[in-house]
């Protein structure tokens, strides 16, 4: 930390003094990076939810979740998966990575549900979450635009044409 602190002009002591812990200064490294500000607004809470919401089609929603959720990834993902790896050896970790994994459920969560106000669900709502809480995954981005090679608008396409038709069926 010594060598970050420095080369961003902080003095390691301030460091310490805001983040009293490793898993907390991850933790604000991650938010910052998903929502790509240090504003104290929740996520679900932004000026992008309001015009996503007003979209009248489940295909006009989607492609405004992926717009998003892309912009999202390319910010935070490498920071997610040390955060899940990290936590698989080190116990003052795991918190952070069920945080993670909870804040992902409840954006899952509101992503079926607004599919669901615009057109019928081919299947019930606890799986629906799963399916897009999987499609979400950031080691799916990390994967597919790193070792697959695809731009981030491809996997935004990607992802909203596989939740439209794992959602709302045929």
């Amino acid at each position: 930390m010594n060598a970050v602190a420095t080369a961003a002009g902080v003095s390691v002591p301030t460091v310490e003094l805001v983040f009293s812990t490793k898993a907390s200064l991850l933790k604000e490294a991650i938010d910052v990076a998903i929502a790509g500000d240090d504003e104290p607004v929740p996520i679900l809470e932004r000026p992008w939810v309001t015009e996503i919401q007003a979209t009248t089609t489940p295909e006009q929603f989607l492609a405004g979740v992926a717009q998003v959720l892309v912009a999202s990834a390319q910010r935070a993902d490498a920071l997610v998966l040390a955060a899940f790896e990290a936590a698989r050896s080190d116990r003052r970790l795991a918190p952070l990575a069920a945080q993670l994994k909870a804040q992902r459920t409840t954006i899952a969560s509101w992503i079926v549900d607004g599919v669901a106000t615009r057109c019928p669900l081919r299947t019930d709502r606890a799986e629906a979450i799963d399916t897009v809480w999987l499609l979400m995954d950031p080691a799916l981005f990390d994967r597919l635009t790193t070792d697959r090679g695809w731009t981030p608008q491809r996997y935004g396409a990607w992802f909203a044409d596989c939740a439209l038709r794992l959602l709302t069926g045929p």
